[in-house]
């Protein structure tokens, strides 16, 4: 029993002196903390206040020596290049010829009569047609006179079929005896055609209406 209690008290005994080092390595921890951030703060004053740095000035290297070397040889400019902008394309428009005009050929002529045209003749005195015995009696009392123009048409048996007063002699009782008288009395030669063959044809005239002088 009596080891066993010097056994127990040994080990208080070391225990208790573990836990008075421990104390004193924390109380020598806590003062030389303290001490070391006061000296620390002391230290930084008087390098910032009093310490200056000098900043030494960079020395630029000297300039290279010049060499003596031959000036380069000449260079002609390069030759002015002219820029054309490219031109539009032309475009001609042609507008199409109008179509020609087709013109019909002229007729082809006639060929050439085989006989020459000849035109109506009277057949004797055409003067004897209308005579001064053939005066109308009133126009004879009245003393009228004047001259009437007249046209005939005659048929291819040379007889007159009409007749026209293209003149007036200013009395119609003359313009109707002579267109009366010559329509009677008046025969012809028919006109002839190209052919040969007798045709329609005129013939125009005049009467002179006139007192006779004792």
């Amino acid at each position: 029993m009596a080891y066993a209690d010097q056994q127990i008290s040994g080990n208080r005994i070391a225990a208790f002196f573990i836990v008075a080092i421990l104390h004193v390595i924390l109380v020598y921890a806590l003062v030389t903390g303290l001490a070391y951030d006061v000296v620390k703060k002391a230290v930084q004053r008087v390098t910032t206040v009093d310490i200056k740095e000098e900043v030494k000035k960079e020395e630029l290297p000297p300039p290279p020596k010049k060499l003596d070397l031959p000036p380069p040889p000449a260079v002609a400019p390069p030759p002015r290049m002219t820029i054309t902008p490219p031109q539009q394309p032309i475009t001609t428009v042609t507008e199409a010829p109008p179509p020609p005009v087709i013109v019909p050929p002229p007729p082809a002529a006639p060929p050439p009569p085989r006989y020459s045209p000849k035109s109506a003749v009277p057949r004797g005195n055409p003067g004897s047609w209308a005579n001064s015995n053939d005066y109308p009696s009133r126009a004879l009392r009245e003393e009228r006179e004047g001259v009437t123009r007249f046209r005939v048409t005659i048929g291819v048996d040379g007889r007159i079929t009409g007749c026209t007063v293209t003149g007036s002699s200013g009395h119609g009782d003359l313009d109707a005896a002579t267109c009366s008288l010559v329509s009677r009395r008046g025969r012809f030669t028919p006109a002839m055609d190209g052919e040969g063959q007798p045709t329609t044809g005129s013939w125009s005239s005049a009467v002179r209406w006139q007192i006779p002088k004792d």
